[in-house]
């Protein structure tokens, strides 16, 4: 064989050794991208687990982060008002407070039998709002407990004594007795036919928690100032409105002023939340300690994210002393 023959053939021979060499990498390179693929799909199903099992309470039970459940008959903008009066009263009081706030208690306490007296003559119709500034800034549950409780008062048409109940028994802003909900379930004992096996359920469950985290960011959102937060129409009245400091005889007579020349309402709502007589059956004969009495505007009130009997600050005229803090500006 020639020399020429030998060296085409060693050409071919070390061609045919390159290309199976470039075969064997490319399996190689085929083979390891295989298992890459296969250890991310892994991955992306451990972290989608690794998300189902953090919203999953180590102890079995279901996470409050449930569906957003609104109480029945609850209306405006996303459904995170609680109405109380005639549907077609001529004017709204609407009300931000927190069942843990002092303040909301004070005032609530002063106010209570000028609003039912309103509500039932058909003047006036209230938007209740619940917010939970006090767990935020003083750690705890019993804003979030409380208002859920709240909302299953209103699922079973007891919303307003219920409401007043919460109120006069309110503990001390440091004691956070609303987050046990046995507590709540045994003030319900206070309103006639409250304590049901339904109502126990909606409160143990948490059915409205969800509801009441969206009203609270609501009101995060809205720029108000503290609670509680009172409106007559849109208007501020709370602690004053104009240069007239609020009291239960200014309530009745901007009440009266706005309805001049309108007709009371008459339509009860077709929903749980309709008004309560002037004299409600659980409205303390006398208001609860440190509560003013009812001749004026309550006078004094936590401000969330402050020490507790810390004095507030000298508020401008249209937002109560006690002050909330902006969800972007906690601590």
């Amino acid at each position: 064989m020639s020399e020429k023959n030998q060296e085409g053939k060693r050409t071919a021979r070390e061609r045919l050794a390159q290309e199976r060499e470039r075969q064997r990498s490319q399996d190689r390179r085929r083979r390891t991208m295989i298992v890459a693929a296969a250890v991310v799909c892994v991955l992306g199903l451990a972290a989608v687990i690794g998300v189902i099992a953090a919203n999953t309470k180590s102890d079995g039970k279901k996470s409050t982060a449930g569906p957003l459940l609104a109480p029945t008959g609850a209306e405006g903008k996303d459904n995170l008002a609680i109405p109380v009066g005639a549907a077609d009263a001529p004017s709204t009081l609407t009300v931000w407070e927190d069942f843990r706030c002092p303040a909301c208690a004070a005032f609530e306490n002063s106010f209570r039998s000028t609003i039912h007296e309103l509500e039932g003559s058909g003047q006036l119709r209230v938007q209740y709002h619940l917010a939970t500034l006090i767990d935020r800034n003083l750690g705890g549950s019993g804003s979030l407990h409380a208002a859920n409780a709240a909302g299953c008062a209103q699922d079973a048409g007891k919303f307003p004594a219920y409401h007043d109940v919460l109120y006069t028994n309110q503990p001390k802003e440091t004691d956070d007795a609303y987050g046990k909900n046995s507590r709540l379930i045994e003030l319900a004992q206070k309103v006639p036919g409250l304590d049901t096996t339904a109502f126990r359920s909606c409160v143990e469950e948490g059915k409205h928690d969800s509801w009441v985290a969206k009203s609270n960011d609501a009101f995060q959102n809205g720029g108000f100032s503290g609670t509680p937060t009172v409106q007559l129409n849109g208007e501020s009245v709370f602690p004053q409105k104009g240069s007239e400091q609020i009291s239960p005889a200014n309530l009745k007579k901007w009440v009266t002023e706005a309805n001049k020349g309108k007709q009371p309402g008459t339509a009860s709502p077709s929903q749980p939340g309709s008004p309560v007589a002037p004299s409600s059956p659980v409205a303390p004969s006398s208001p609860p300690a440190g509560a003013p009495a009812e001749d004026g505007a309550p006078k004094h009130g936590h401000a969330p994210g402050t020490a507790p009997g810390t004095a507030p600050k000298k508020a401008p005229a249209a937002v109560h002393p006690s002050k909330a803090v902006p969800a972007h500006e906690a601590p």
